[in-house]
């Protein structure tokens, strides 16, 4: 694999898929469905769609988790691997699913608003309260 290739899988191995090109460093969010996807904040990195390479499609199924987004996960051991916005062209994936090493970063938290109350977030990343890196 190159080193603008990212090679990931879901826990169980099901879903395997491949990053072409360096991926965005990281966002968590803290809104309460990312917190109930994930049992605590989810955090991803994002490509453009094309640049997602997903092999067993077939062992991948998706959530539509409002009328604008939905999310990827695998169909038996039920990771959660992405997040794509219907009007968007990129799409969101989990880092903790990338193979190691990554070289990324956590740059921001965003919705922090609706952060859980069990845990701290780190005052040295920029925070915003909404979903937008501007509010």
């Amino acid at each position: 694999m190159s080193e603008h290739e990212h090679a990931g899988r879901c826990a169980c191995g099901a879903v395997r898929f491949r990053l072409v090109g360096r991926p965005t460093d990281v966002i968590a969010c803290h809104c309460q469905t990312c917190r109930r996807w994930s049992g605590y904040y989810w955090a991803a990195t994002h490509v453009p769609r094309d640049a997602l390479i997903i092999d067993a499609e077939a062992e991948l199924a998706w959530w539509a988790s409002s009328e604008f987004a939905e999310r990827g996960f695998c169909s038996h051991c039920g990771s959660s691997l992405f997040y794509r916005r219907h009007d968007a062209d990129r799409v969101s994936v989990a880092p903790g699913a990338l193979d190691a090493p990554t070289h990324l970063a956590t740059t921001a938290h965003i919705c922090v608003a609706e952060a859980g109350d069990y845990y701290a977030i780190d005052p040295n990343t920029p925070r915003f309260s909404g979903p937008d890196m501007d509010s």
